[in-house]
């Protein structure tokens, strides 16, 4: 698997805690959303990324999440059609970073398409259909994708907002996981590793040049990992957490 050279992020906006929301954990506090952010783009530089770091969007307080509104492969970056209609004013405004690094397509209606419902290993691709990612945007993903051979899976979501909340690459052959994904047909191929129960949240890592980001605060999930020979990082997310965000959410990487 190649390792990224780069990533684009978006700066939080002012707003940012009062983004959308599935989860009831309290209200976000801002500066320590800020610090959490810059943090996680600290972590990038130190792994060897360049990180563009676009602008707030004060219009759009869920803007930070940038993996939702694009696909990224080697050949080709997809923009997507989020599947909250708050939300879909956002792809716009990443065109222009994407169009310096890759060839455009676009997802259209009555597609939507979240990014954190796509998980992409090698030429795999699984598609899952949540509240934000229905099967004409997935059908039209995979068809995108099949242009440049890749293979592409649909499956539904179980218990989390979105498919990637469940299910994460660690490395070409292997996957992090809940128990409620363990079993789908469209993953039998990988190596599995399932996080402890009661630290599903700790599913969402980021495969980092040979690191895993993950989130603080699941020693049982960690223990797995570096058991099973994984260089790990942990990150701060508690109130990115709170936003339904994770710490594959805050990027778009490209190698």
């Amino acid at each position: 698997m190649n390792h990224y050279q780069s990533a684009i992020c978006r700066r939080p906006s002012t707003n940012s805690a009062q983004g959308l929301t599935s989860v009831d954990l309290g209200v976000a506090d801002l500066q320590l959303l800020m610090k959490q952010h810059d943090q996680y783009l600290s972590a990038l530089v130190d792994l060897g990324l360049e990180v563009t770091l676009l602008d707030a969007l004060e219009d759009f307080p869920d803007s930070y999440f940038t993996e939702d509104v694009a696909i990224v492969t080697p050949e080709v970056a997809v923009i997507t059609r989020p599947g909250a209609i708050q939300r879909r004013g956002e792809t716009k405004f990443i065109e222009n970073a994407l169009a310096k690094f890759r060839d455009l397509e676009v997802i259209q209606n009555p597609g939507t398409l979240d990014g954190g419902d796509v998980l992409v290993v090698n030429k795999h691709c699984v598609v899952g259909l949540s509240e934000r990612t229905n099967h004409a945007g997935a059908i039209q993903l995979g068809g995108i994708l099949g242009g440049f051979g890749y293979h592409t899976d649909i499956v539904n979501v179980p218990e989390a907002l979105h498919f990637k909340s469940s299910v994460n690459f660690v490395d070409q052959y292997t996957l992090l996981v809940t128990q409620a994904c363990y079993e789908m047909d469209c993953i039998a191929q990988y190596r599995k590793l399932v996080v402890p129960q009661g630290e599903e949240y700790a599913a969402n890592v980021v495969w980092m040049n040979d690191i895993i980001l993950m989130p603080e605060g699941y020693p049982g999930t960690r223990r797995l990992l570096e058991e099973n020979g994984y260089l790990v990082r942990e990150m701060a997310v508690s109130e990115i957490s709170k936003m339904d965000g994770g710490l594959t959410c805050l990027s778009l990487r490209l190698t």
